[in-house]
């Protein structure tokens, strides 16, 4: 293995120093969490009766406490394609602890909403605060104190990222994510697209556009296109909180639900009674939130993991902003095309070598840190191994296997190997460190007079880098797509849509504009997109500037624009900027907010839009107010 690369050492020293006192508080929290705190020593008969009235045949051994007794905290709901899998899930995992002689109990379910079904709808400005919701109903369930081990049950945007806060508040218990893979593919993306251009175009009608979407989305498991929720999957590997090689095996197959019982199996063996205790909080530090950031950068991952991962690390004590992200973009070359990217989707992905491929090179050029505390291996090396079954008998010696590797799981416990992947297989997806698609991670720090935002660049031709053109400013993406069906938007044009940040609206993502954005770039204009609010994380060939802040609401720099300021987007430069004499500026006025809607449930959020920070802190009221509690 290479030395580590000196920007990447340089960016994670600077990340340690600026967090060593919450992460000193972090640190102290977990300790007494395991020392004098929410475990089953501390309950009373009663408490500890009312946890296991319920529990059949498992009574027996939760009420004597002699093995671990597993809390399953679940995203199950089978509205959503990506969680339907989870149904059966728990039952699966009693068997497996069983097994080995410990329990699991449902601790609790959290809830799970589809991106892909409120795309566009009232329903999204829920989206990303549902997070802080899945990270408070993480800490209820885990709250009841009957538990030492945690397996965690969620794939998609904001639920990976909530589950993942909340169970960090209970840092001092070993947790596994176990993931349930991606949806076979079905027709393909470059396809679906094509087809939603022409619907916006009016070339095709709604049963044309709704048969292509069937066509896409048309069984149990996540999206195929590497949006936030595959990015999430590829993160906990680079992190060491899965198992390795598992994310991106389809549901129902023999291969999935023995990396289920792999993992439940594994989570008994790193408890607090053991030789290698490896709680949550410990495998989570500085180190493993940069590993997770490289890998995002290195395989062209969603930009709303630019807001998730500075929430996952202000949970566990660490601060990382963007300018650690732009840092390390410049080094971390790109590694893979997947769609939205490139034309193959994740199932190509993993047959092509998927995430171990990727650690594998990314070790080799010294650009993760091997030296983490993974859930499953010794250290990061053992993740560029993939899993296959084998016989119960250990499997075959000449298969590849390295069954004789410190950290390995025991063979003859389960169905599955890990055998190491030497390379790519299949080089127009996944490329050596030597020979990347770019040099950088293709996402961008942008600031100016406009303020700071991300703009992901892995996705858009070089040529359209830079964009200055007029601006045309909207408070609402519908309004957006009114002003492009009549003919508005044939121009040069940047279209800035504001007050849709976190404080405005909850930050919904606008990918319902990529289709009309789209087709006027390919009519020969020159088209940027400006917010403050989110992409999806399916952005693609548009250049987009998101993210933006301080977001219009309150004040924010945007919200001193108008229709025709002349605004200069450049991802080379790293400018976000309204181009504008410095004393006609210093003198606007800002627009008018709008007012917040009213239907759909999104009052209830009332009191997280008044109290959350900003989008390069994670935008989270919860975390915002955990903060000042702290201090």
């Amino acid at each position: 293995m290479s030395e580590l690369h000196p920007v990447v050492e340089k960016v994670t020293r600077r990340i340690i120093e600026r967090s060593l006192p919450r992460r000193r508080k972090y640190l102290d929290l977990i300790e007494r969490g395991r020392e004098a705190g929410t475990n089953r020593d501390r309950l009373s008969c009663g408490n500890l009766a009312h946890g296991f009235a319920a529990s059949g045949d498992d009574k027996p051994a939760i009420r004597a406490g002699r093995a671990m007794n597993i809390g399953i905290v679940t995203a199950y709901n089978d509205m959503l394609s990506a969680h339907q899998p989870y149904g059966r899930y728990p039952e699966q995992i009693k068997l497996a602890a069983r097994e080995v002689g410990a329990t699991a109990q449902v601790a609790g379910g959290v809830p799970a909403m589809c991106d892909g079904v409120t795309q566009g709808q009232a329903g999204m400005d829920l989206s990303l605060f549902s997070r802080d919701v899945i990270a408070m109903g993480t800490a209820v369930s885990l709250s009841h104190a009957m538990f030492e081990g945690v397996a965690l049950l969620g794939l998609c945007d904001k639920i990976v990222p909530g589950l993942l806060i909340g169970a960090l508040r209970f840092g001092h218990l070993p947790t596994i994510l176990i993931p349930a893979g991606p949806m076979p593919s079905g027709l393909a993306n470059k396809e679906k697209q094509r087809v939603r251009q022409l619907y916006a175009e009016g070339k095709v009608g709604k049963a044309e556009l709704l048969d292509s979407e069937a066509a896409s989305y048309h069984s149990a498991g996540t999206c195929t296109f590497y949006g936030t929720a595959n990015s999430n999957q590829m993160m906990m590997e680079m992190m060491g909180l899965h198992l390795p090689g598992s994310s991106f095996v389809n549901p129902g197959t023999k291969l999935r639900q023995e990396l289920t019982r792999a993992a439940v199996h594994q989570l008994t063996r790193i408890g607090w009674d053991g030789s290698d205790y490896r709680p949550l909080g410990r495998c989570v530090d500085e180190k493993a939130i940069v590993n997770a950031c490289i890998g995002l950068l290195a395989t062209g991952g969603s930009t709303n993991h630019a807001i998730h991962l500075p929430a996952i690390a202000r949970a566990a004590g660490i601060s990382i902003d963007w300018t650690d992200f732009a840092e390390l973009s410049d080094v971390v070359p790109l590694l893979a095309r997947v769609y939205p990217n490139g034309a193959g989707d994740v199932n190509d992905f993993h047959a092509a070598g998927g995430v171990p491929a990727v650690i594998g090179e990314l070790l080799k050029a010294g650009l993760l840190h091997r030296d983490i505390l993974t859930v499953a291996r010794e250290d990061l090396t053992g993740y560029a191994y993939e899993p296959a079954l084998c016989s119960r008998a250990g499997g075959n010696p000449d298969s590849g296997a390295d069954a004789s590797r410190p950290g390995l799981l025991p063979a003859q416990e389960h169905d599955v190997e890990w055998r190491r992947v030497e390379a790519s297989r299949d080089p127009g997806l996944i490329r050596p460190a030597s020979d990347p698609f770019s040099a950088d991670g293709g996402m961008k720090l942008l600031s100016g007079n406009l303020g700071r935002c991300v703009m992901k660049t892995s996705a858009v031709d070089s040529a359209r880098w830079t964009i200055e053109a007029p601006a045309r400013v909207f408070a609402d993406q519908d309004d957006v797509l009114r002003a492009f069906k009549d003919g508005e938007l044939d121009r040069d044009v940047v279209v800035v849509v504001r007050f849709q940040g976190p404080r405005a609206n909850g930050m919904p993502e606008l990918h319902k504009l990529t289709p009309a954005l789209g087709v006027l770039q390919d009519r020969g204009y020159n088209v940027a997109l400006v917010t403050d609010g989110r992409m999806s994380g399916a952005s693609g060939k548009v250049p987009a500037a998101i993210h933006v802040s301080p977001e219009a609401k309150g004040g924010g720099p945007l919200a001193l624009l108008r229709d025709g300021d002349l605004v200069r987007v450049c991802a080379v430069t790293g400018q976000l900027e309204v181009v504008i004499d410095e004393d006609e500026w210093s003198f606007r006025t800002a627009a008018e907010e709008p007012k917040p809607p009213y239907d759909t449930g999104r009052e209830l959020f009332a009191l997280m839009r008044g109290t959350c920070d900003e989008a390069e802190r994670g935008a989270s009221a919860m975390l915002a107010a955990m903060d000042s509690e702290i201090d």
